[in-house]
């Protein structure tokens, strides 16, 4: 029964984090594309309202007017819609999800005992202070050297080498699937951390000191914009972390915290891209598709380098105990003997010489241990490999594998 209520829970809170996230990057994506869209007003009466820009838009049938002023509005509106439910929807429904699928069950989502054989109160607690430390570092690192000519460089080449170390340490502490999520988790916390401790704050003061009659500080809006920059350079590199864990290709290579650090990397890249492009059209930069090629080539070279080596020899039939022996001249422990013959008989139709389904091949010792983690969680956890008990693979099978990567997956 608890199995059943955590994957009712797994796919609601689903599909509140997707709609959420939707309704916050949608916003993020298009105030981007505003702010690099607007021309200076042509219409005297918008310049002497303070209009530092506007734009003229055709959307649903009807069209749209949006002005940005400089500093503040002739007079406050009685209605001021504010953007950050968003954020925070998506941030709270992102945690719990988070704590659902890997939290409740460290031990088997979160821990991969090659890597770290630690309990699952350490890993949880060491999961959780990479949310934290992450955005003190983050922060203090836009705090120290995000002012000035080259601040923004500085800032952004920072922030990139916390961003690699980060998915190196979580790729070496953690399951490959969990830590991809993890630092995927990690940015997001970031961004929903600047719309609440620097963004929407901001803007409070702002919105006060005119009320108020105060001059305002812009110091307020440049740093909202700074963090808002910020969020929308994170986003695409945010959206693979959290899409990967579908693609065990991605997070189960022994080098993953390389791929995602390239794939992350790439999808900053096609994202300056789309930030660029407006201005482009308004003459007010070079084109920027080298960005763009840039990271297409990047997503191009890790789709090479993850395609899967081509059997050394003519691929044997599955009968013909080929691959078997391979595993078995290698290995004296009894308990692997039993796996392998468990995975030649129920999954080397979709995962040995022939075929490769996913990109994964379980026909000898070392594919075997590389995969342990999924193995294990797909076969004896959540049951759904086979898919749908094709090859009948029985409840001992199962639990062979069970005792044997509980034991520690120890193969030669």
């Amino acid at each position: 029964m608890e199995s059943y209520l955590l994957d009712w829970a797994n796919l609601l809170l689903r599909w509140v984090h997707v709609i959420t996230a939707i309704a916050w990057v949608g916003s993020s994506f298009y105030f981007v594309f505003l702010d690099s869209s607007l021309t200076p007003p042509v219409d005297e009466d918008l310049k002497k309202q303070g209009v530092s820009g506007e734009l003229w838009a055709l959307h649903g049938g009807g069209f749209y007017h949006p002005v940005k002023f400089a500093s503040k509005p002739p007079q406050m509106p009685e209605h001021l819609h504010w953007f950050y439910w968003e954020s925070y929807s998506t941030w709270l429904t992102g945690f719990a999800l988070f704590t659902v699928s890997y939290l409740w069950n460290a031990s088997v989502y979160l821990i991969d005992k090659s890597l770290m054989n630690w309990s699952a109160g350490a890993a949880i607690g060491v999961a959780l202070s990479f949310f934290v430390v992450f955005w003190l570092l983050y922060d203090a690192i836009c705090r120290a050297f995000g002012k000035g000519k080259h601040g923004e460089a500085i800032v952004g080449a920072g922030v990139a080498v916390l961003v690699c170390v980060a998915s190196w340490l979580a790729c070496h502490w953690f399951a490959g699937r969990a830590a991809f999520l993890l630092v995927g988790a990690m940015m997001a916390t970031a961004m929903s951390a600047n719309v609440f401790f620097w963004i929407i704050p901001g803007q409070r003061t702002m919105v006060a000191d005119i009320k108020a009659g105060r001059p305002v500080d812009p110091i307020h809006g440049q740093r909202g914009k700074q963090r808002s920059v910020h969020n929308t350079y994170f986003t695409l590199p945010v959206l693979f972390a959290m899409l990967s864990n579908h693609y065990s290709f991605t997070w189960s290579h022994p080098q993953n915290w390389l791929v995602l650090i390239l794939m992350m990397f790439a999808g900053a890249a096609i994202r300056q891209f789309f930030v660029l492009r407006h201005g482009f059209k308004l003459g007010r930069n070079r084109h920027p598709i080298a960005y763009a090629l840039i990271g297409v080539a990047v997503i191009v070279a890790v789709v090479v380098w993850l395609k899967p080596a081509l059997p050394a020899a003519p691929a044997t039939a599955l009968d013909s105990g080929a691959s078997r022996p391979q595993i078995q001249d290698a290995t004296g422990q009894n308990d692997f003997l039993k796996v392998a013959e468990i995975m030649e008989n129920r999954c080397y139709q979709c995962h040995g010489a022939q075929l490769q389904m996913k990109n994964v091949r379980l026909d000898s010792a070392a594919l075997v241990k590389q995969h342990a983690q999924s193995v294990y969680q797909q076969v004896v956890v959540t049951k759904i490999m086979p898919m749908n008990n094709a090859t009948g693979i029985t409840d001992d099978e199962r639990a062979q594998i069970k005792q044997w990567f509980e034991a520690g997956a120890k193969t030669p």
